[in-house]
């Protein structure tokens, strides 16, 4: 196990290493989620419509399509030269190269669901937000479940003539558990509600992303046998 946490940190810390360097996918997907908070807020009517009440819904679509489209870039630095079948060679096991990929996409979702949280609630001018405890709680679960499976759908689209496009075709639907159960419970946390009336959709979305890391770890190694 220590072992195989060393694995993911190396293939981790090297993604993001890469990524600082280039900045590429970070400035995109924190860009979409800044002016789509932007565009939402210019949108709504707010004397029909309060913001606090279409926040949670706008704010996990946000989440949702900047962090699929990223997805669609994880593989790219690996694909320079054949590093990626060059990594391949290496001790690293399959599954542990599929958790640290993960976890590296993982961290750039993290940072664009807090430019989205604040870009959300700033635009459409939101007040009384709830708990950020609990917010949290609600992000973590399901930033993992869409981590994992955008990770593993951004390589199949690796070994598709569509590429990026076929990548939201097969992610969405994937996804609606993920989107369903986490807008609920955010718009309940905006409402601040008591814990027990959000935990339910909480364990929903913490099993979600179990079964979408461990099934990514297991179809990764299929995927990437040559």
């Amino acid at each position: 196990m220590r072992a195989l946490a060393r694995w993911v940190w190396l293939v981790a810390a090297n993604d993001l290493r890469l990524e600082a360097r280039s900045r590429g996918r970070l400035v995109s997907m924190a860009a979409f989620a800044v002016l789509a908070g932007l565009l939402f807020g210019f949108a709504l009517d707010r004397s029909a419509l309060a913001g606090r009440d279409v926040a949670a819904a706008l704010l996990w679509l946000i989440v949702l399509f900047a962090s699929v489209g990223g997805a669609g870039r994880t593989f790219d630095p690996d694909e320079e030269d054949g590093a990626f079948r060059h990594l391949l060679l290496t001790p690293i096991p399959r599954h542990g190269l599929f958790l640290g990929k993960m976890g590296a996409h993982l961290a750039l979702v993290w940072i664009v669901t807090a430019l989205s949280f604040v870009s959300v609630t700033a635009f459409l001018g939101v007040r009384g937000v709830g708990s950020p405890l609990a917010h949290a709680a609600v992000l973590l679960p399901g930033t993992i479940g869409i981590a994992a499976v955008g990770t593993l759908l951004g390589r199949i689209s690796r070994h598709s003539t569509l590429g990026d496009t076929l990548l939201p075709v097969l992610a969405f639907p994937l996804l609606v558990p993920a989107i369903l159960f986490g807008a609920t419970a955010s718009a309940r946390v905006f409402l601040e509600r008591p814990w027990p009336e959000i935990s339910g959709a909480v364990r929903v979305l913490w099993a979600f992303a179990l079964v979408a890391v461990a099934a990514g770890a297991a179809l990764f190694r299929h995927l990437t046998d040559e």
